[in-house]
């Protein structure tokens, strides 16, 4: 049984560090989060250098190429996403399943090096975009296709602990 709360109830991550990987979003001010996202992306192909990156460590764990393939489409989805909530009033955004993503988009099949620099391009962008949020966008607000309302500073929050969670995945390295 995992030690992470229930991710229906997302807000823990605001509230306090991950019992798994030790981030904790508290200590991640508004100007961080580019930094976070930069800095993250850096460490992805290294990850994706190593060998047997397409290896699942165990049978319900995605191997480093799938989560590396898992935290691009996430810096894609956000920034897809964070475009609505600055651009349009209380959005409600689609629906997405990443384990149906997963399967359709063959994360297992996928060339390392390409999703490794596509990460990084992703991650990029998604850095640049939060970088422009100013004053009164960040209560902007949005809410997904199951209910959960966020602002774009909860929403970034909640964003940067998903890539770091993910290293911690593979790499078994806590942050901070």
């Amino acid at each position: 049984m995992p030690i992470v709360p229930d991710t229906k109830d997302w807000t823990w991550v605001l509230d306090r560090a991950c019992p798994e990987c030790g981030f904790d979003t508290r200590s991640v001010g508004r100007d961080d989060v580019p930094a976070v996202l930069r800095a993250n992306c850096e460490q992805w192909p290294r990850v994706l250098a190593g060998e047997d990156v397409d290896i699942r460590p165990r049978d319900d764990m995605w191997s480093p190429l799938e989560y590396a393939c898992h935290v691009r489409d996430v810096f894609g989805l956000y920034d897809r996403r964070l475009l609505l909530m600055l651009s349009e009033d209380d959005p409600t955004f689609p629906n997405w399943d990443q384990d149906e993503t997963a399967l359709a988009e063959r994360y297992a099949d996928q060339d390392p090096a390409r999703v490794a620099a596509d990460l990084v391009a992703a991650g990029q962008v998604l850095a640049d975009r939060f970088a422009t949020v100013r004053g009164d966008q960040w209560q902007r607000t949005g809410t997904r296709s199951d209910g959960a309302h966020f602002t774009v500073d909860t929403f970034a929050r909640y964003l940067v602990h998903d890539p770091v969670h993910h290293l911690y995945d593979v790499t078994g390295r806590r942050a901070g």
